[in-house]
């Protein structure tokens, strides 16, 4: 197995050779950037799991590209070095929450026993950072979706109750799941319930099980969900559609880690972790009276936000890919992909249903198409939109430019030519517009 990906960054080709070398005799995945502005589109397109950057470059030192990865990603750690090291820049650097400051010249040893407690400070261990089974089923390569999935894993293995939010659509539960199998309960079971989708005349008995005779029908006893969950972890999903009634004995059960089935005189004792999740503003349901508030902050001890689908589009031909796999191994006729126009539509679609809808809009076109190559009117049918049109790049706006190019490269794997008949630029101008903003497109291939 692999070890974790190292993001470099100095401006000095020799010594960012020499470390190179050493880290990957070390057995990491390295990649360089020699400048800040150039870190920070290879950091959006890579998703390292830890920087080592020097302080004293160009426009961009080391403490603001500090700055631009955590406006990014929050969780990730960032070592600084510097011939220049001073106890003001230390303090500075600390207080920002750097992880460490070290001085040229630094003993290799040193150095890469410092790594090593970088990363394991952030939960990553450096002999199984291949794509970790835990994630297996969570199809992204966007920069927002990695950030989040940094924050699944170091909440994992806590025990905390936590509240997974995002719209109708966006893969909560796939979440959960992938919480649960990185956590120290991935031997138990998993366990989801739609609050929603159960009558509230038999929620209760549901989740907290029933006595024999409770009630009419009641011919025998009942364990309950929380009971099957024992050992493993419970996912109650849209808890914002709980009755009232049921929340008073959720967080009774939370606070007491026992249920008392229906019918039934005995508590027993259970040990549960819960997950739950919704698309509802539990706030202003608080505010409502509709939701109790001591359970609100009981159960969003920790909140995890799944992004919408618009807000990582990079991950659609992804998720296409995935999709016509799933849909090719269920049918004899293969469906090769789509074509560059339906590709564009796919990008540019708002998908308020999300992946849901993507999925719903691949498994239609592909059903009605004729050729491997579905084709773009098969899409637009789907979505139900005609006019549907990528941006130019003159048409996004200044401040967007590098996110906006990085998004292209990786929707495009890195070819050049696809991303710039999608920017709307000739291939020459597309280049030098790349080099303005510290791009290379080597770094999207593969």
């Amino acid at each position: 197995m692999t070890k974790p990906t190292i993001l470099l960054v100095d401006d000095e080709d020799d010594l960012l050779s020499l470390w190179t070398l050493r880290l990957e005799s070390a057995g990491y995945k390295v990649i360089t950037a020699k400048s800040g502005e150039e870190a920070m589109a290879t950091f959006t397109a890579s998703a390292p799991q830890l920087v080592v950057t020097d302080l004293r470059m160009g426009k961009m030192d080391g403490l603001s590209l500090y700055d631009a990865i955590r406006k990014v990603n929050t969780s990730i750690p960032v070592l600084i070095i510097t011939a220049h090291g001073s106890i003001p820049e230390a303090v500075q650097a600390t207080k920002k929450g750097v992880y460490s400051f070290l001085t040229k010249p630094i003993d290799g040893k040193l150095f890469l026993k410092e790594i090593e407690r970088a990363l394991k400070a952030a939960s990553v261990s450096s002999d199984d950072h291949d794509i970790a089974e835990w994630r297996r089923e969570i199809v992204s390569r966007s920069a927002i979706m990695e950030q989040l999935l940094d924050k699944v894993r170091l909440v994992a293995r806590s025990n905390s109750s936590i509240l997974i939010r995002g719209q109708s659509g966006t893969g909560k539960e796939l979440l959960a799941k992938a919480l649960h199998k990185a956590s120290d309960r991935a031997d138990g079971p998993f366990i989801p319930v739609n609050c929603s989708a159960i009558p509230e005349a038999l929620l209760e008995s549901e989740l907290f099980g029933h006595a024999k005779g409770s009630f009419s029908g009641a011919d025998r006893a009942y364990d309950g969900l929380f009971r099957a969950a024992d050992k493993g972890t419970l996912f109650l999903d849209e808890i914002g559609d709980m009755p009232l009634h049921l929340q008073v004995k959720l967080l009774r059960v939370l606070q007491e880690r026992q249920v008392r089935p229906v019918g039934d005189t005995v508590s027993i004792d259970v040990d549960v972790r819960i997950v739950s999740a919704t698309h509802q503003n539990l706030e202003k349901s608080v505010e409502e009276k509709t939701f109790r508030e001591d359970l609100y902050y009981r159960l969003n001890v920790v909140t995890l936000e799944v992004p919408p689908l618009k807000e990582r589009s990079e991950d659609i031909p992804m998720l296409v890919e995935h999709f016509l796999e799933i849909i090719n191994s269920q049918n004899e006729r293969k469906v090769v992909g789509f074509s560059p126009d339906a590709m564009t539509v796919l990008l540019e679609a708002p998908w308020p249903g999300n992946i849901r809808q993507l999925q719903n809009a691949v498994e239609q076109a592909a059903a009605l198409s004729t050729t491997e190559l579905i084709p773009v009117n098969l899409v637009s049918a789907a979505l139900k939109e005609e006019n549907v049109k990528i941006l130019t790049f003159d048409e996004a706006r200044f401040e967007f430019g590098q996110r906006y190019l990085v998004k292209l490269l990786q929707t495009t794997g890195g070819n050049v030519a696809q991303a710039a008949r999608l920017a709307g630029r000739n291939r020459t101008d597309f280049y030098k517009i790349l080099n303005r903003h510290h791009i290379a497109p080597a770094i999207f291939k593969g």
